[in-house]
């Protein structure tokens, strides 16, 4: 299976995967436009074994064979100040 990735120029970190080049028809109006213009970065075999940065390529692929996208979006990073840090407890 392929998957073509498109980054967010308008939100940081975050990347759209489809089954199909530039089939954005896909994606729910309701999170494509947020994404604001995207652009082309990778055209990615995602064969079984695969290994991906940031997002488990099976969870993608599943994806991707039934809604026919996956959205990364940014990690979370956790505030040690504000959750479970000092003062808590």
């Amino acid at each position: 299976m392929h998957a073509y990735v498109y980054k967010s120029l308008r939100k940081p970190d975050t990347y759209l995967y489809l089954r199909e080049k530039d089939a954005f028809g896909l994606v729910p109006e309701g999170v494509r436009l947020p994404l604001g213009v995207l652009s082309f970065v990778l055209d990615v075999a995602l064969e079984p074994g695969r290994r991906l940065a940031r997002a488990d390529a099976e969870v993608v692929r599943a994806n991707l064979a039934s809604r026919g996208f996956y959205l990364q979006g940014p990690e979370t990073v956790l505030d040690p100040l504000v959750e479970g840090g000092v003062g808590d407890g």
